[in-house]
């Protein structure tokens, strides 16, 4: 192994400088009908672990270690072609449909109600539903939301007891449609249009529940040629009659001309989040000027993640005769270097918790996933299984303090020089404090020092890293544990403050009690 150098950085945590509280919702993640995410994803029947209903318990299992809480469904893209009373009712009347968004058969054999007893046998999580509008509107989303949501009494909360559940859904937060400024989308619409249409299905939604958390659709990257002007377009039309805007981002490394990875750019990968939330917000400050509102409007960030879009996993099936059933999709094997962007951008949401109050990490299951699983087999984590579950036990009900960081900087090609040493902090409710600290250096080891809040006397501390000497290694079927976090036992405490010593190319969570 080459010779390291090492860097120096420093964080001060300040508790008279709050950004604000960690959202449950911020670690939401979602499961879309796309490849396997599903079926034998979550639900695969006459699987060793299936209960009686097909959910697959080492799943579920794992769902609960990771700490998700609210859960998008049923898509993404899929959702703009989808017909939600198809997934309802006894299962051997559901229809088998093509799926144009992933060029797929969806067998219907997993819907609404099934995701309801799933997401309570997985501890409780949120729903959060998406209403298709790309080949569908207002009429339909009404009867969803009846359907879902009125106790009793009427032709669509009936047909709901019917179908076995006595309860209504209670379903909080609604996505309006997916990705509408994207010419791939199924009903793409440009944003006027679009805007329009949302805020008519706001306002209906509203007259049966005036109480609704709904999210208008984002730009669906920081890259669409429509970026800002789309946002500001929509939320003129929908801003007092919504609680959110969403934005989508994905990550990977891109190939340079010599066939290498621009690495450094990638460990980056935060830089540019960063930056799209920060437009957004301004497109929201902007809007909400102009209309003269005092309404508030923050930023689900319902897709985020690494995928290699683009490349074999992500390829389509073709041909109008060949239509599977749930193909391997997207079905990307995670690197060290991956989970490490991974924490990151967990950093970065952080971050700006003023800002994002909901965020989802797409996908749960398979499909560019945290995890896996094999037909009639294991399942088990992938390297960024693991930055997303520490930082959902230590984060979740804390509050993020204003990161004050110093660091050295490196340059990439992507973004120019930023930070090598990329922190967070947040102040537990138990008094404790939590860091959450990146090297994004290919390089250069960092000594990495914590001043501590005036007052706050460390009595223990715990560090665990997550770094391979090899930052393409991965978990996969034959070798399950290759990458995990380890105690990092270089972290030390002394007058008011710890250090602690960071790897290149290293994701580091450390807790201070």
């Amino acid at each position: 192994m080459a010779q390291q150098n090492e860097a120096h950085a420093r964080l001060v945590v300040d508790d008279e400088f709050k950004v604000g509280p960690v959202h449950d919702r911020v670690f939401g993640s979602f499961v879309e009908h796309l490849g396997r995410c599903v079926y034998t994803g979550i639900y695969e029947p006459g699987h060793p672990t299936a209960d009686e209903e097909g959910f697959r318990q080492d799943v579920i299992d794992l769902v609960k270690e990771l700490g998700a809480t609210t859960i998008r469904y049923p898509g993404g893209n899929f959702v703009s072609g989808y017909n939600w009373e198809d997934g309802v009712g006894p299962k051997q009347d559901r229809p088998r449909c093509l799926d144009l968004a992933w060029h797929s058969t969806e067998t219907n054999q997993f819907g609404l109600h099934e995701m309801a007893s799933w997401l309570h046998k997985a501890g409780g999580n949120e729903l959060m539903e998406a209403v298709n509008l790309g080949t569908r509107g207002l009429a339909e989303a009404l009867d969803l939301l009846e359907y879902a949501n009125i106790p009793e009494g009427t032709a669509r909360s009936d047909e709901r007891i019917r179908n076995g559940a006595k309860d209504p859904f209670n379903i909080r937060m609604w996505c309006l449609g997916n990705e509408m400024d994207g010419p791939w989308q199924t009903g793409h619409k440009n944003a006027e249009d679009y805007g329009k249409l949302a805020a008519s299905v706001a306002a209906g939604m509203r007259m049966i529940d005036p109480d609704l958390e709904l999210v208008v659709c984002g730009s669906s990257s920081h890259t669409m040629n429509t970026f800002g002007k789309w946002e500001e377009t929509v939320l003129e039309q929908t801003f007092d009659k919504v609680n959110f805007v969403s934005a989508h981002a994905y990550y990977f490394p891109q190939i340079l001309p010599d066939g290498s990875r621009d690495m450094a750019s990638f460990l980056a990968s935060g830089v540019d989040m960063d930056g799209f939330i920060k437009d957004v917000g301004s497109a929201i400050d902007a809007t909400k000027s102009r209309l003269k509102s005092d309404h508030n409007v923050y930023i689900s960030f319902d897709e985020w993640n690494v995928w290699y879009m683009g490349e074999e996993p992500s390829r389509n099936p073709e041909g109008i005769g060949n239509w599977p059933v749930a193909p391997r999709l997207l079905e990307d094997i995670y690197s060290a270097a991956d989970a490490v962007v991974v924490g990151d951008l967990l950093i970065t949401l952080l971050q700006n918790a003023d800002r994002v109050h909901a965020a989802s990490l797409a996908q749960l299951v398979n499909v560019i996933a945290p995890i896996m699983t094999e037909p009639n087999g294991p399942a088990w984590r992938q390297t960024t299984f693991y930055p997303f579950s520490l930082t959902a036990d230590w984060a979740k009900g804390g509050s993020v303090l204003e990161p004050k960081i110093e660091s050295p900087q490196y340059h990439t090609e992507r973004y120019g020089d930023v930070a090598s040493t990329n922190a967070v902090a947040v102040r537990g409710t138990d008094g404790s404090v939590s860091v959450f600290v990146t090297n994004r250096s290919l390089d250069d080891e960092c000594a990495f020092d914590i001043k501590l809040p005036e007052g706050f006397t460390p009595h223990e501390i715990e560090a665990r890293t997550l770094h391979d000497d090899d930052i393409f290694a991965a978990n996969t079927l034959h070798d399950q544990n290759r990458v995990e976090p380890y105690t990092n036992d270089s972290a030390s405490m002394h007058d008011g403050s710890v250090s602690v010593v960071l790897p290149p190319v290293s994701w580091t969570a450390i807790h201070i009690r």
